[in-house]
């Protein structure tokens, strides 16, 4: 299956992505892993937007979707692929369908995490992480220390990181709301959209996509 994913910040993208990707068999395909990936072996597209993110301005669409191309065209990408965080925009997605119409490729569902924006506030905003080791993370509400402001693990400070804040969470959504919502009317039009509530255990939410993709794939 080719799949897009997509949901505003705190919806749980990044879990889904990998979880959907290894049950589906197909690659998880992600921007930041594309630019990682390129900047880390010096590609000439690697080079190219480091030289746009070293001066402090956004990579130019093109950059990235010649990224995506290059991926997609991989050969463990042939049987299909889950994007995550790409198209992020219109032009983006527009650019896309064009890529796949030139390789006689389709999309088979752009799968839509749907979330109450004030449960991503609760989400994100109440995240902790440990001043020792990133990697330790505690939320307030779902998943508290033992001792408040403490790591379970080592001791260490837990804090919360200046784009997990209240304020920074909310302007992160205004982002979504008027650049990326938008992808979802693009692709509604196309009859590709499969929108799932991304509430509750993971589990579920994973088992929930599943089904929901299986459904679609039959539709067609």
């Amino acid at each position: 299956m080719r799949i897009v994913l997509v949901g505003p910040p705190g919806a749980g993208k990044g879990t889904q992505a990998v979880r959907l990707a290894e049950k589906l068999g197909i690659p998880h395909i992600s921007t930041g892993d594309l630019f990682r990936a390129n900047i880390s072996r010096q590609t000439e597209l690697g080079k190219l937007a480091k030289s746009y993110m070293d001066a402090g301005n956004l990579v130019p669409d093109e950059v990235t979707i010649a990224m995506a191309k290059d991926r997609m065209e991989q050969p463990d990408a042939e049987k299909g692929f889950l994007l995550d965080g790409f198209p992020r925009n219109v032009s983006q997605a527009e650019a896309l369908d064009r890529l796949l119409r030139d390789e006689q490729m389709t999309l088979d569902a752009v799968l839509d995490l749907e979330v109450p924006e004030e449960e991503v506030v609760k989400r994100i905003a109440g995240r902790r992480i440990c001043r020792n080791d990133s990697s330790h993370v505690f939320h307030v509400t779902y998943s508290p220390p033992k001792q408040e402001g403490v790591c379970d693990v080592c001791d260490g400070e837990l804090y919360q990181r200046d784009d997990d804040s209240e304020d920074t969470v909310r302007k992160r959504l205004e982002v979504y709301h008027t650049q990326t919502e938008p992808i979802i009317d693009y692709y509604k039009a196309q009859e590709l959209v499969v929108t799932i509530s991304s509430l509750g255990p993971v589990d579920e939410i994973t088992q929930r996509a599943l089904e929901a993709l299986k459904r679609e794939k039959a539709g067609k």
